[in-house]
């Protein structure tokens, strides 16, 4: 692609747009994406929340020397944080290769300010695209404005950020609001004579974490909900056992567990079976996650727990059409996209929304 050798000469002014998103099929939650699943090349090289690792896969490392070529840089929370990243990192991953037209360089970080230094290298090695699914939604405006100055264009997957929408070219992200309050409207018209709920919460200050929570948070105000605990686990399973353990150790009394994904859910199921303490339908504390990983859809089938809302992992193919697009010089047509997304009830889940939707 071309290099950005006039880049200091041309401060340009982008207009773009803003949004948010997360867990699916591809085919199920859009008519226009197409599902990719499959390489083992994808399993990521992140390794822990706090270490930032970049990555050029083999495919993407292979540089054409052609002038066709589209250097794209992508910053990517941890891999192994959920089933979820994993199944985005390997969306992404698929897309973003030599055979399709890319150099690709992937960073991984769950805290933003790696992710910045990350952004900032990426700018400085000359990329025609920074890729940018931020751990936090705020601290961006400086970086972006980097690279508008140095000709690189930002498009948003998966998550939201707090900044200028002229900073931005286009967003493809799931409304983590309206999947926080679909999921809460479900638990509402459950009619319990009483809620009293274990919280648990992803990483902090994420646009994930921001739009489940709140959506409860309000209602409990609201409707006079009791929170017995409300803590992060960061998306851990082991961390959310510990949580629900300590609630149980204390002797509090809860019969809903509302954990912002499928993996903190099991580990919290994982302290009610140690203490025999049943769940799902019909049974004594309902479940709640978020994601649709198929393992835990399965769960639903089973009526070990209650509610998944989705979150849809595949932002690649979007992307590829965008930068296609800005590459022709075309006009979007809009620059925010929505992951379509639903939640899905135990009673009402069948094999086919399984095999569909389970990531």
């Amino acid at each position: 692609m071309k290099k950005k050798l006039l880049s200091l000469v041309l401060a340009s002014t982008m207009v773009a747009g803003l949004l948010v998103g997360c867990g699916g099929n591809e085919a199920a939650s859009s008519g226009d994406a197409t599902s990719t699943a499959s390489s083992e090349d994808a399993t990521s090289t992140a390794s822990s929340e706090d270490a930032t690792s970049t990555d050029s896969s083999a495919d993407a490392t292979s540089t054409a020397s052609s002038g066709d070529t589209i250097k794209v840089g992508i910053i990517n929370n941890d891999p192994n944080e959920s089933g979820y990243r994993t199944a985005n990192d390997k969306s992404m991953k698929e897309m973003f290769t030599a055979e399709n037209g890319y150099e690709a360089s992937f960073a991984y970080s769950l805290k933003n300010d790696e992710q910045i230094a990350s952004a900032q290298k990426f700018i400085q090695d000359g990329v025609d695209y920074l890729l940018l699914s931020a751990a936090d939604t705020a601290g961006w405006d400086s970086v972006l404005k980097d690279a508008q100055a140095a000709g690189t264009k930002v498009i948003l997957f998966d998550r939201t950020i707090d900044a200028d929408p002229s900073l931005y070219e286009a967003s493809i992200v799931s409304d983590m609001a309206k999947e926080g309050e679909t999921a809460v409207e479900w638990l509402k018209g459950q009619g319990l004579s009483e809620y009293n709920i274990i919280h648990i919460q992803g990483a902090m200050g994420s646009a994930a974490q921001i739009g489940r929570s709140q959506a409860l948070i309000d209602t409990a105000e609201a409707d006079g909900w009791t929170i017995v605990e409300q803590q992060t686990a960061t998306w851990n399973a082991e961390t959310a056992q510990q949580i629900v353990q300590s609630v149980i150790d204390r002797g509090d009394k809860f019969n809903v567990i509302y954990a912002e994904n499928d993996d903190m859910a099991k580990g919290a199921v994982a302290a009610l079976d140690k203490a025999n303490i049943s769940h799902g339908v019909g049974k004594d504390v309902i479940i709640m996650g978020y994601d649709c990983n198929k393992w835990a859809l399965e769960e639903l089938l089973a009526g070990n727990w209650n509610y998944d809302g989705q979150c849809n992992p595949f932002q690649a193919s979007y992307i590829d059409e965008i930068i296609k697009k800005l590459e022709a010089g075309e006009t979007l047509s809009e620059k925010t996209i929505i992951m379509d997304e639903k939640g899905f009830d135990a009673t009402t889940i069948t094999q086919e929304d399984v095999d569909t939707y389970g990531i």
